[in-house]
């Protein structure tokens, strides 16, 4: 009897550590994601504290073209004010398009294409731009590992145990998959 006994707190012992390790696996895969997106965040703060000496360079050169900086100002200031992951990137999808548009306009003009700061500007925020790209792959990787593991046996019974529920991808829009139209008055 005593065997018994011992066998069913060592089955007892195996089940508790197996869900053990299961809920640390969950809590690391969700940590990450976190740790993925504030990586993300840092670099979306990094371009949009470039963005104010972007537009004051250009201002001077691109009396004509008021609609991209508006455009650009505006982007900033919904990234500036959204609150979710969501809200985010589609403010990040509006400023990588202003962005385009305004590096697309500004091959029309030759005084601001010779101007330093704009390069450098220029150079920098594309940069930052790769470095997004980056992070939102490792965003999306670690958002689709987390999304298998809870969707799988037996993740799925820990998962639903403390309330996970799946986590959305950085999507960009299908508007900013199209082509920059650029008009010139």
């Amino acid at each position: 009897m005593g065997t018994g006994i011992l066998v069913l707190i060592l089955i007892a012992v195996a089940i508790i550590g197996y869900f053990v390790t299961i809920y640390n696996g969950l809590i690391k895969l969700k940590n990450n994601i976190k740790k993925s997106w504030a990586n993300i965040d840092v670099l979306l703060k990094q371009r949009s504290d470039e963005l104010p000496k972007l537009i004051a360079t250009v201002k001077g050169y691109m009396k004509h073209e008021r609609d991209v900086l508006e455009n650009l100002t505006k982007a900033r200031t919904n990234f500036l004010n959204a609150n979710t992951v969501a809200e985010t990137a589609a403010a990040d999808n509006m400023i990588t398009g202003a962005l385009k548009s305004l590096f697309a306009v500004a091959e029309n003009y030759p005084n601001l294409k010779a101007n330093e700061n704009f390069m450098q500007l220029q150079s920098r925020i594309s940069g930052i731009e790769n470095e997004i790209a980056d992070r939102r792959e490792f965003y999306n990787d670690s958002v689709n590992q987390y999304n298998i593991r809870i969707q799988s046996i037996p993740d799925v019974i820990v998962a639903r145990m403390i309330g996970y529920t799946d986590e959305e991808m950085f999507e960009v829009s299908e508007v900013d998959k199209q082509d920059v139209e650029i008009k010139f008055d």
